[in-house]
């Protein structure tokens, strides 16, 4: 499985986002703590000696600078391997399945190496269905999920997790919503009891849809109004889509949240939170038959409704022709550009290869675009490749905020020379070993705990529709040559129809011409 990515708006959140993902709120999360036992088991694993030693310098730095997060992802070791390095095994994750008679899946990993226990709930519904003229829907959804029922408080999931000792959080993305909580494994009982029931039924009044929405509202102003290149992001998937609603900005837009009406909200709830539409996912320190014995207690008590699930049909058609679309912003400092090419769904074959194009072209200051475009020619301040990969279809995107002074026809043609430099030689064993390598140490860091265990999990039951995929896509991965990475790019490339999106300041619009003054 491919890498995960922020877009749009970022957040902190316990799990890997998905890309276009937009997630609840911040937690409250001992950060040091998390970030050394994954380093730890990740330097452990791939046979690094002087393992403390690493650890306490990293930890030591964090604390002086008060960026512990940032910096370790700046600082981080350098680990790649050689380009003939064995590949590596990660550990298996030997997980159960069960799906109840009203159509709940349930998988769960049994682990007693710490006594804690994750909980998610993945919910088969994202922004790509939210309703027509409704953007931003399933995330304010995913709000409205913590203002509680009858029998459950709106504090309820911090008194279950946050007061003590654990954490809880949410995230939408275009093909779902999940739900997710880190508890003291004597806490299964009541968080499962409080998911089951959240899906079954909610507060759904105005006083609480109205809070909400304004919540999301002041959301959509700091991420987006308050970024320079806010809008520039949005417009680029906008622009890039012609009729899949991945077009549609998962945050929404204050004009549309301002028209929802609650009916519209609790009828979003029963269409799409229900049983047959959702995964749970559990990790940790349990007993199977406990865990067996709760969840058709508390899950299978809710029915499975009548009425069928709508699904998103709509087909992305090939695209005729290049676009151009050019944007003034007084908001926008410098200049940027975008350049998206229509690619594959992250089910592809293709995908693997793609991802790796993702890390060697961007991943890092070292990467061939930084060290071509910001680095050694100076045409950009930022430059990024995405392989932002959905359930359906994806984007390839290259982002580009320019240096002062240049144009977006430089970072074009800059970008384009450094395009046919690679669709020509490809990636060096060296750039395919460190790409690979990037990609295992996520990998074995997300394995250290048990959220990150139940996100794999999640991920491969439920966006690519094989479970089995968590214990095998990594061997897939490490077998891609460099031939296959340059031949994926060429395949979406080469002789492809292109979408341009120059966002500019406002400095740079051509002056209206002077209007001729009347004859007498």
């Amino acid at each position: 499985m491919g890498p995960i990515k922020y877009s749009v708006a970022l957040c902190s959140a316990p799990v890997r986002l998905l890309a276009g993902s937009i997630c609840y709120r911040p937690p409250r999360r001992r950060i040091l703590d998390r970030v050394a036992g994954a380093i730890r088991g990740c330097l452990q694993r791939i046979g690094v000696q002087g393992v403390e030693p690493t650890v306490k310098f990293f930890l030591a730095l964090s604390a002086l600078l008060g960026a512990s997060f940032s910096l370790l992802q700046a600082a981080e070791p350098d680990l790649s391997p050689s380009p003939t390095a064995p590949a590596v095994s990660v550990p298996p994750l030997n997980f159960q399945h069960e799906t109840l008679p009203n159509g709940l899946e349930v998988y769960s990993v049994e682990d007693h190496s710490s006594p804690t226990v994750a909980v998610q709930v993945w919910y088969h519904v994202g922004s790509k269905d939210d309703p027509q003229r409704r953007s931003g829907f399933a995330h304010l959804f995913e709000h409205m999920m913590f203002k509680g029922n009858e029998h459950l408080s709106p504090d309820a999931f911090e008194n279950l997790t946050e007061n003590i000792g654990g954490e809880n959080n949410a995230f939408t993305a275009p093909d779902v919503t999940v739900y997710h909580e880190v508890v003291p494994s004597n806490y299964l009982n009541p968080i499962l009891w409080a998911e089951a029931e959240r899906m079954s039924s909610l507060a759904l009044n105005e006083a609480n849809f109205k809070s909400e929405r304004d919540v999301v509202k002041e959301e959509y102003r700091q991420r987006i109004l308050a970024n320079p290149y806010g809008d520039f992001f949005l417009d680029t998937v906008k622009n890039s889509y012609a009729v899949h609603p991945y077009k549609r900005p998962g945050i929404g837009s204050i004009e549309e949240l301002d028209a929802s009406k609650l009916a519209e909200v609790r009828a979003f709830h029963a269409t799409f939170y229900r049983p047959d539409n959702a995964t749970l996912v559990v990790v940790g320190d349990f007993q199977p038959n406990e865990l067996q014995e709760w969840v058709k207690k508390y899950f299978g008590a809710i029915k499975k409704p009548a009425e069928k699930i709508p699904r998103v049909t709509a087909k992305e058609p090939p695209r005729k022709e290049d676009k151009r679309i050019v944007k003034y912003s007084s908001k926008v400092p410098l200049p940027a550009i975008a350049i998206t090419y229509l690619a594959p769904s992250l089910r592809s074959e293709d995908a693997p290869a793609l991802n790796l194009a993702d890390e060697i072209l961007s991943g890092g200051d070292s990467s061939r675009l930084y060290q071509a475009l910001v680095y050694e020619q100076q045409i950009a301040q930022q430059a990024s490749f995405g392989a932002d990969l959905s359930q359906d279809l994806g984007l390839l995107t290259v982002r580009l905020i320019l240096a002062s002074g240049k144009t977006p026809a430089d970072a074009e043609k800059a970008f384009n020379a450094e395009l046919n430099r690679f669709l020509k030689d490809g990636a060096t064993p060296e750039e395919l070993a460190k790409a690979k390598n990037r990609f295992l140490t996520g990998k074995l860091m997300e394995r250290e705990t048990n959220n990150g265990k139940a996100s794999a999990l999640g991920e491969a039951a439920v966006l690519y529709g094989d479970p089995n995929r968590v214990n095998t896509d990594l061997a897939k991965l490490q077998a891609v040559t460099a031939d296959q990475v340059r031949e994926a790019v060429g395949r979406y490339l080469t002789n492809k129809k292109k979408v341009v999106i120059e966002y500019l300041p406002e400095a740079m619009k051509p002056a209206a011409p002077a209007k001729e003054a009347k004859k007498s």
